[in-house]
């Protein structure tokens, strides 16, 4: 996903020469290339992401389109305030991309993990939300934060993920995709954690039962329109994503569906409350926490005689 993060602002860069590339010492191969080729447009601020976000803000009073790169974590919680007052409050055209999303620092614990930043973003005024789950759906946010006049926060992972979308993908801020149809149920997921959806959809189609998977790559706008028409076809909502299960995705279905008085329930797969446990690999600290194909099957199996 950085990649696609890189090569796509990169061609932005190349067609606008107000796209700067703002970053927090992150230090890939990807940011040399872009400094290679744009000197001019790359700032290095180092290991202080509130001055990161706040000078960005002065950069879009001036006309210029910011996007500020680095560590999910230290953006969404260490830069808060300034994401608030600097860029939400003032609603001005800075994009604001975390990398890592959920558990894909997994080798260096709790506090690299992005566990959290829906739930404290999406209560942000002016502030889009975009989660990503493929590298060209990344390519797509990309675009589409570039396109769009106001502040917009893009999650992104960061462990060579799988692409479900053809080369013509295009995607539209507010609407979801579907990515399986079924008729037995229907799993809600965002992030990069939709390779392990596709896994256990695989599972349980071996069980004889078939399920949607409705990806939600627009958190915030949602598409409550597409969430009316499943509430209608399904008792039970499944959500999976690597977040707490309080204010992320499974939190938003939940929300809409009191709101609307829609009557479905939501289940939600996700960690429950708690800060993941364990170090290893991305797969691994998944499996720990339950969070891997095997025990999102457990869960939806264990739920089955609802979901129809």
């Amino acid at each position: 996903m950085q990649s696609a993060y890189l090569g796509k602002l990169m061609e932005l860069a190349q067609q606008d020469e107000n796209v700067l590339h703002i970053l927090g010492d992150s230090g890939t191969g990807y940011d040399e290339m872009f400094r290679r080729s744009f000197p001019k447009q790359i700032y290095n601020f180092g290991i202080s992401e509130e001055s990161m976000v706040a000078a960005a803000a002065g950069m879009a009073t001036v006309g210029k389109i910011p996007f500020v790169y680095t560590a999910g974590a230290f953006l969404a919680y260490r830069s808060l305030e300034f994401i608030r007052d600097d860029i939400c409050f003032q609603n001005l055209n800075v994009k604001i991309v975390g990398m890592g999303s959920g558990l894909s620092w997994s080798t260096l614990g709790p506090t690299h993990h992005t566990t959290e930043d829906l739930a404290v973003l999406r209560a942000m005024p002016n502030l889009l939300l975009l989660s990503p789950s493929t590298p060209r759906q990344v390519s797509e946010c990309v675009r589409l934060a570039y396109e769009h006049e106001g502040p917009v926060y893009i999650r992104i992972g960061m462990n060579r993920e799988k692409e479900f979308f053809p080369d013509t993908y295009e995607m539209e801020i507010g609407k979801n995709d579907l990515i399986f149809d079924g008729k037995d149920g229907v799993i809600y997921t965002t992030g990069s954690i939709l390779e392990e959806v596709v896994k256990a959809r695989s599972i349980l189609a071996d069980s004889g039962k078939e399920y949607r998977i409705v990806n939600v790559a627009s958190i915030k706008p949602f598409d409550v329109d597409w969430l009316r028409r499943d509430a209608l076809n399904y008792k039970t909502l499944f959500v999976v994503e690597e977040h707490n299960i309080y204010g992320g995705l499974a939190s938003t279905l939940a929300e809409a569906i009191a709101y609307g008085g829609l009557g479905a329930k939501v289940v939600p797969i996700g960690l429950q409350d708690m800060f993941a446990n364990g170090y290893g690999t991305h797969a691994k600290v998944r499996a720990i926490n339950g969070l891997d194909a095997e025990a999102i099957c457990e869960v939806i199996g264990s739920t089955r005689d609802e979901c129809i």
